[in-house]
């Protein structure tokens, strides 16, 4: 995922927030997010410094093509949940059970769901979409499927046809 994207997901603040409280401009950080501009080591240590954080480099192994359309579908489960976080958790409280239930030998990362679902929203959806190896064998066994309408998973998986290829 893109580092400011990723930054503004983790503390949920929107381009404009962001790039006020960074000293920068909207359409910087508009640029950056599109890929039109990268942004230096430096300006990416400015933006998370902004809110608090610090950046850092971690080197993992490649997203397969399957964990970059999961990540793709994810993304806009975390949109969701920041429109109405007790319904979609509700939802994914209730396929969880099922889940549990039928697949005994995934126990482990069920009971991890568990916890993460009984997160605030926004440290749910930095886990949700983290891009380490744990993150991505959550994605794999989500109580989020389903969440997404026939069309709009139509529309991700598009855009995302036409972004791998490029």
């Amino acid at each position: 995922m893109n580092p400011v994207v990723s930054l503004r997901s983790k503390v949920g603040i929107t381009q404009g927030q962001l790039a006020v409280q960074a000293g920068t401009s909207q359409p910087a950080i508009a640029f950056y997010e599109s890929g039109a501009r990268s942004p230096t080591w430096s300006t990416l240590q400015k933006l998370a410094s902004s809110q608090g954080l610090e950046a850092v480099v971690t080197y993992l192994p490649r997203l397969t093509r399957e964990d970059q359309r999961s990540l793709n579908y994810h993304a806009a489960v975390a949109q969701s949940l920041r429109k109405n976080s007790a319904l979609s958790i509700k939802k994914a409280e209730r396929l969880l059970s099922r889940m549990r239930a039928q697949h005994l030998e995934a126990k482990e990362l069920f009971d991890r769901w568990r916890q993460w679902l009984r997160l605030p929203t926004e440290d749910l959806i930095s886990r949700m979409l983290d891009l380490g190896v744990l993150s991505r064998d959550m994605r794999q066994v989500s109580p989020f499927a389903g969440q997404l309408r026939p069309q709009d998973r139509a529309r991700i998986l598009k855009r995302f046809r036409k972004e791998y290829r490029s």
